[in-house]
């Protein structure tokens, strides 16, 4: 269903799309909002120095400027190029967390903490567009922030909001892949490999390129012993859907105080998931997580049987990325590709709207007089929530009826010289007399469903 975008990279949807994709969005609200999460607006801009704090990204992000400067304010080419250095330029946000740090930082003292929030929006990144990756495209995420400290409880809980939120969208089964970062920094420093972030960037691209490239990359640019590489290779293939994988790290010998302290942190965020989201949480180690501010859980979300889409959510623990002075307030969160969902809910037709608009009823004209009754009739529908249109033209019946048929429209209403009102319902030809005060279309036709496949 889904169309080709004119613009590569930039998707646009058809109505009968949008309201999918408005069906995902409600209810990824609806569940975020039952779990106390608050929903916040940030500005699509921040400084290019406020987004570069963190994370090796600065070739994704777009940079703003004028189209032309005036004459007085114009500018030579070096000093155009000099700008894109300047930290206090603008540019289009790439994701919502560091605009969320930013957002918090500067409102921490009209916010109560721990804080829970919930935020849709879009969001620009200078990718390669290919299926699903697109350069406009829209997230949502939850996170909470604490004020000093934040207990660890909030990394299960986050966990499995979004599992309960996944779960209620028309989508294939999925699975939440978990790792820690103390974990794997620990194991590292355990067998002796310092650039713990380095390694973690290295074993972030192992479904990219493999094992042979990456041990390869671990020798070359990190220094690695080839026991060594074989070593981070052996914990990143460790994936378990229980706590089983704590056994399993401890076989391979490596004692380190951050590693102990991973591996509790992981066992908490598995032994909640298995009882409480069962089957669709599993512990695996090879998951890093490409940006740096990420300091404990972290988290990337597959569709099973669409592992080629990539990750639909991902996210995590982050202890630093938020400061004021000698203030912290660490948070744990998760972000929802929306976008990518979608696009893959539309091009496999896993789920469609029920009809292609919202509206219900369409009142027909007998004559271009009666347009003022018909008006009276159709705000009596849609005061008791009926979506309801008017003809534009007194037209013939017929025409009236393919109209609505084109738009996707159930109902057509008449009435008569003698104010007698009837309804027709166009699919199966059945007309019926109806009273404008109490009539009412059956509960699937009252609004647009979203139904799978």
């Amino acid at each position: 269903m889904a169309r080709t975008a004119s613009l590569s990279g930039f998707p646009e949807w058809l109505p009968q799309e949008r309201l999918v994709e408005l069906h995902v969005l409600d209810t990824l609200r609806k569940t975020f909002e039952l779990h106390g999460f608050s929903s916040i607006e940030t500005r699509a801009v921040e400084t290019v120095g406020q987004l570069l704090r963190k994370g090796e990204i600065d070739k994704e992000v777009y940079g703003l400027s004028r189209l032309q400067d005036d004459e007085e304010d114009s500018r030579s080419t070096t000093t155009d190029k000099a700008d894109k250095a300047d930290p206090n330029a603008l540019a289009l946000h790439f994701d919502l967390t560091v605009p969320f740090a930013r957002y918090v930082v500067e409102n921490a003292g009209y916010l109560a903490f721990p804080f829970r929030r919930y935020q849709i929006q879009k969001v620009w990144r200078g990718e390669r567009p290919q299926e699903g990756r697109a350069r406009e495209f829209t997230q949502a995420d939850i996170d909470v922030v604490g004020d000093g400290e934040l207990p660890f409880r909030y990394d299960v809980e986050i966990a499995l909001v979004i599992a309960g939120a996944l779960s209620a969208l028309p989508i294939p089964d999925f699975r939440l892949r978990i790792n820690n970062r103390k974990l794997a920094e620990g194991f590292y420093r355990g067998i002796g490999l310092t650039d713990t972030a380095g390694v973690l960037r290295s074993i972030d691209k192992l479904e990219k390129i493999g094992e042979g490239k990456v041990a390869e990359l671990l020798k070359s640019e990190l220094g690695a012993s080839d026991e060594q590489a074989a070593l981070a290779l052996k914990l990143a293939t460790i994936r378990t859907e229980d706590t089983s994988f704590v056994e399993q790290v401890r076989a391979l010998g490596v004692t380190d105080d951050l590693l102990e302290e991973g591996l509790s942190e992981l066992q908490q965020v598995i032994e909640a998931a298995v009882q409480r989201a069962p089957g669709k949480v599993v512990a695996d180690l090879s998951i890093a997580r490409g940006l740096d501010y990420y300091t404990g859980t972290v988290v990337e979300t597959v569709l099973v049987g669409h592992e080629q889409l990539g990750s639909i959510c991902s996210g995590g623990r982050y202890d630093a990325l938020a400061s004021k002075g000698n203030r912290k307030f660490p948070g744990v969160g998760l972000s929802i590709g929306v976008t990518r969902l979608v696009s893959r809910i539309l091009s496999q037709e896993l789920a469609t709207a029920t009809r292609a608009v919202p509206t219900a009823v369409l009142v027909a004209l007998n004559n271009d007089d009666s347009w003022s009754a018909a008006q009276d009739v159709a705000a009596q529908l849609r005061g008791r929530g009926i979506a309801t249109e008017v003809a534009a033209k007194a037209e013939k019946f017929g025409k009236q009826i393919k109209f609505a048929d084109r738009r996707g429209i159930p109902f057509v209403w008449f009435t008569d010289d003698d104010g007698k009102h009837q309804v027709k319902d166009i699919r199966s030809g059945v007309q019926v007399d109806a009273d404008p005060a109490s009539w009412s279309p059956s509960e699937e036709d009252l609004h647009v469903r979203v139904i799978t496949a």
